[in-house]
């Protein structure tokens, strides 16, 4: 998600706008669709550069393409897909990488980390550096309806209730639930340094059990998303735009050391914080205010 739309979503607004050629427009849905999804976003236009790295964060991602294929490229050890229908993918534990067409369009969700369990019918944890197409989750026949009708419609905002109904329409039951979203929410709020042992002692199951319903529903494990909590807090705390203090970064984020937090960076962006640093700063001095600033980066 844009870094600009997140206060204002964080309220339940609205974002739009057209910045640097691309048209984004992002609004938080209804109940009890909020619950599970951050927001529903439309964008259309010509990305910065071809080819795009987001880094891991706590949320999965649905897309629903509408324009020319794109491909995308989940954990390092895996090749590359075209993607013509859109994509799905669980809260990812390594960067994903985005090659895009010359100009894109697609309509999709921001969803909290489990966010995509009511809507599958597999366990969360296939889908982890996995993307998958919406004819692969949902059907071929239901896959083009959904694209048909989207593309038909007479604009972002009616394209987005759209969505929104499609979605509503597909929600399903989803047991444990309730403890996952709790525990996540517990380490959301902790910046991803609250003990793990402890929730699953709090909630009164096993740990064995609370690790199974977070891979089934989320992914990952509590830990996993965690640490992608934690990594993600210490990325928005810092500004690309002036000088940074490392230790005192990694200190309030609560890593042991700067050593530790040199190795998380690399874990989940394959760079080093200063090297992450430098290419924040390139697309600040190639693209000042561009949409896609905060969380993507540059791959050419």
């Amino acid at each position: 998600m844009p870094r600009s739309s997140q206060t204002a979503l964080a309220r339940g607004g609205r974002v739009s706008g057209m910045l640097w050629g691309v048209e984004y427009v992002s609004r938080v849905p209804r109940p009890p669709l909020d619950g599970l999804i951050d927001d529903l976003y439309y964008l259309e236009g010509s990305p910065p550069y071809a080819r795009l790295m987001l880094p891991p964060m706590p949320a999965a991602l649905l897309i629903v393409n509408l324009g020319a294929p794109f491909r995308v490229r989940g954990g390092a050890d895996r090749e590359a897909a075209d993607y013509a229908d859109g994509c799905v993918v669980s809260m990812p534990a390594s960067a994903l990488e985005f090659g895009y067409p010359p100009r894109t369009r697609s309509v999709g969700a921001h969803l909290k980390p489990w966010g995509l369990a009511p809507f599958l019918a597999m366990p969360a944890a296939e889908l982890c550096d996995r993307p998958v197409t919406i004819e692969q989750v949902w059907g071929r026949a239901a896959a083009e309806e959904l694209r048909e009708r989207l593309a038909e419609a007479g604009g972002p905002y009616e394209m987005l209730t759209l969505f929104e109904d499609a979605l509503l329409r597909r929600l399903g039951g989803t047991g444990g639930l309730g403890l996952v979203r709790h525990a996540s929410g517990v380490i959301a709020a902790s910046g991803g340094t609250v003990a793990i042992g402890g929730l699953s002692v709090a909630a009164g199951v096993s740990s064995t059990h609370m690790v199974q319903r977070f891979k089934e529903l989320v992914g990952v494990t509590p830990k996993r998303l965690a640490r992608t909590h934690r990594f993600t807090a210490t990325v928005f705390a810092m500004d690309p735009a002036g000088p940074v203090d490392w230790g005192e970064l990694a200190g309030n984020a609560g890593y042991f050391d700067q050593a530790h937090f040199g190795h998380e960076f690399r874990a989940f962006t394959g760079l080093t914080p200063s090297r992450y640093l430098e290419v924040r700063r390139r697309f600040l001095r190639e693209h000042p205010g561009h949409v896609f600033d905060g969380w993507s980066l540059p791959l050419d």
